[in-house]
């Protein structure tokens, strides 16, 4: 049985205007100026979010003087307010996580320095877009600054999506790595999943991997969930898309059907652990996370959870 995303991805909302013109119309950008709003965004790529996670702090650009400096991105225009973002030194005393956000920080009504994977889920659409892509732009910044040609310095330009070499004039662009992200399910009430090595005990997701030179989606697929558990899959088809600027992957979502029957292999290394379980045990881990033994799901920021929840309602 297959089922359709119940909602987009929480990363994959965006209301703000993002055509690339205006990234260049430095006339457009001045007559907006007076009017714009920025967010920080810090090198550990939280940035200022109150309201109990649910608000992205932004402020009148103007603060930052007659127009925007050489390290601001514009995040795009909405109803004749641009919308910018600048990079900052930490300005919290709050250690960042390490690895990845596996659980929420408890959350208070004023501003805190929040990662994208702890609060996406929660913002409003524009401000899931924006924190989104200035984090995307930031790391791609930090990892840009000489030219893949002759090893030149780069500086940004077109308003931050672009960099161009000081000695041979190269352009480059943000780049995206795609990865293929699926929920392999029997076809009736079960889904298999599994448990990456390093990851807290009890905590699942579903299956993913980067796209190699050359390969298709749906090749990658299939080459993914046969190295990663040992299971062929068939069915193979596409669910949805979301971006994951950690650092840089769109993150492409599938279903597969994969028969229980087959041993699951984990590959050594990667996949502590794998296995087969129920759209009712799924439920259940959904509506009161830690009520399920041995079953902690994705968090909600991520197109994995979506695609458990949306699997989940189809049944």
């Amino acid at each position: 049985m297959s089922f359709e995303l119940v909602e987009l991805p929480a990363l994959s909302r965006f209301t703000v205007d993002r055509r690339e013109p205006l990234r260049g119309d430095t006339e457009r950008i001045a007559q907006l100026w007076p009017k714009a709003r920025f967010i920080t965004v810090d090198t550990h790529g939280r940035a200022l979010v109150a309201d109990k996670g649910t608000r992205l702090v932004d402020r009148p650009a103007t603060e930052l003087g007659d127009g925007p400096p050489d390290t601001a991105v514009l995040l795009g225009e909405q109803d004749g307010v641009a919308y910018w973002a600048v990079p900052t030194a930490d300005e919290t005393d709050v250690a960042a996580p390490a690895g990845r956000a596996w659980f929420l920080p408890d959350l208070t009504d004023e501003p805190q320095w929040l990662d994208l994977r702890a609060v996406g889920a929660l913002l409003d659409d524009a401000g899931a877009g924006l924190f989104t892509s200035a984090v995307a732009l930031f790391h791609w910044h930090r990892s840009a600054a000489f030219c893949a040609k002759c090893g030149g310095t780069t500086e940004s330009v077109k308003s931050g999506w672009a960099r161009v070499c000081s000695r041979c004039g190269r352009e480059e662009y943000p780049r995206t790595d795609a990865a293929v992200i699926c929920l392999v399910h029997d076809g009736a009430d079960r889904v298999l999943l599994a448990r990456g090595e390093g990851w807290p005990a009890g905590r699942y997701s579903v299956l993913a991997g980067f796209v190699e030179a050359g390969e298709s989606l749906e090749a990658c697929v299939a080459r993914e969930v046969a190295e990663e558990v040992g299971v062929e899959v068939t069915g193979i088809r596409y669910l949805g898309s979301q971006p994951w600027p950690f650092p840089r992957s769109l993150m492409v979502g599938f279903e597969a059907i994969g028969d229980p029957s087959e041993p699951l292999r984990p590959a050594d290394g990667e996949i502590a652990q794998a296995k087969w379980v129920t759209r009712a045990e799924v439920r259940q881990a959904l509506a009161e996370p830690g009520s399920v033994p041995d079953l902690l799901l994705a968090p909600g920021a991520s197109i994995a959870y979506r695609m458990i929840q949306s699997w989940v309602a189809a049944g």
